[in-house]
């Protein structure tokens, strides 16, 4: 029996795997990049996608899968690493989800999406419950390809729309370990007032935009407690600065700790192993959620906060109630 089922990122099995085990969660067997596992499911930051309902549905033919999958709800998503013409030709039948890349500032699609695969000809798994909004955990935008000085800045996008809010006009933000700057520009361009803190200068062109403000220090040099007694409360914090994850979670906590803050998107960057005691940290924040974007490499996201009241929303690693 297949009680759960976690979708790794292209290349990152091995830290699934590994987060798995150390929640107690086995894995009975891979199937492409789904792990499929005999136990409940648990929180999973390295899957992009995780199934809390997979329900194992023997199928008599390409009309009778689509049939199924129908009678359950509308909207589903493919994950077919075998089979691939009798995958196409189901998905033929079954209504259209749109899979167009988002235009930002949008927010992650709400309607519910399952996901299902075919683990044989005649056998079909499926989940009407999973925890991202994008089929198979890929969220797409319409890039932009002249402002931001790297393709860092999708990160954020991604994490802004799976919060399903971001930046208003005239908030404040921080960005620290900004240069060359492109998380800066998109909190600018949002109508953000922003001080980017790093030691290195940021791109001319960032530093040049309206509301945006420079200082070269260390993001690791700036007092939560001073700060606020300066510049009052920061809106939204963004970290995208490489260090080593123990030293970026005791900056997180002491900004939390001191009421400094109102909302942060921080990555979580490993050199070398995954560090999974750091990540767990992370992860033990209360009101936070930890995951594994579409655009991150070797690195997580944090999301802080998530709305209680609407956390199967604002919180997609989080399984609907």
């Amino acid at each position: 029996m297949i009680a759960s089922a976690y979708l790794a990122a292209e290349g990152f099995e091995a830290p699934l795997e590994e987060e798995l085990a150390r929640r107690g969660a086995r894995i009975a067997a891979w199937h492409g990049r789904l792990a499929l596992s005999p136990d409940a499911p648990v929180p999973a930051a390295w899957a992009l996608n995780a199934w809390t309902e997979p329900d194992t549905i023997p199928i008599a033919s390409i009309g009778d899968a689509a049939n199924r999958l129908r009678a359950i709800q509308r909207n589903w998503a493919a994950y077919a690493p075998l089979h691939h013409r009798r995958a196409a030709l189901i998905v033929d039948r079954l209504p259209h989800v749109s899979a167009k890349p988002l235009v930002f500032p949008a927010a992650a699609p709400a309607a519910p999406l399952g996901s299902w695969t075919l683990l044989e000809p005649g056998t079909l798994l499926a989940s009407a419950a999973c925890t991202s909004p994008f089929p198979n955990g890929e969220a797409h935008f319409v890039e932009d390809r002249e402002g931001p000085p790297s393709r860092a800045y999708l990160k954020l996008w991604e994490a802004f729309a799976l919060l399903r809010r971001w930046p208003a006009p005239g908030e404040i933000g921080l960005d620290l370990g900004a240069a060359p700057g492109g998380w800066t520009w998109v909190l600018a361009k949002l109508g953000a007032r922003v001080t980017a803190i790093d030691k290195a200068p940021l791109d001319p062109a960032i530093a040049a935009l309206d509301g945006v403000g420079a200082l070269r220090e260390s993001a690791f040099a700036i007092d939560p407690p001073a700060w606020v007694s300066g510049h009052g409360i920061v809106d939204w914090l963004v970290c995208d600065v490489i260090a080593y994850p123990q030293r970026s979670l005791r900056m997180i906590r002491a900004w939390i700790e001191a009421n400094a803050v109102r909302n942060i998107v921080c990555t979580l960057k490993f050199q070398g192993e995954t560090d999974h005691d750091a990540a767990e940290g992370f992860a033990a924040i209360a009101h936070g959620r930890l995951l594994h974007l579409f655009h991150n490499k070797h690195e997580l996201t944090f999301l802080w906060p998530c709305d209680a009241k609407k956390e199967h929303q604002a919180c997609p690693t989080r399984a609907p109630p």
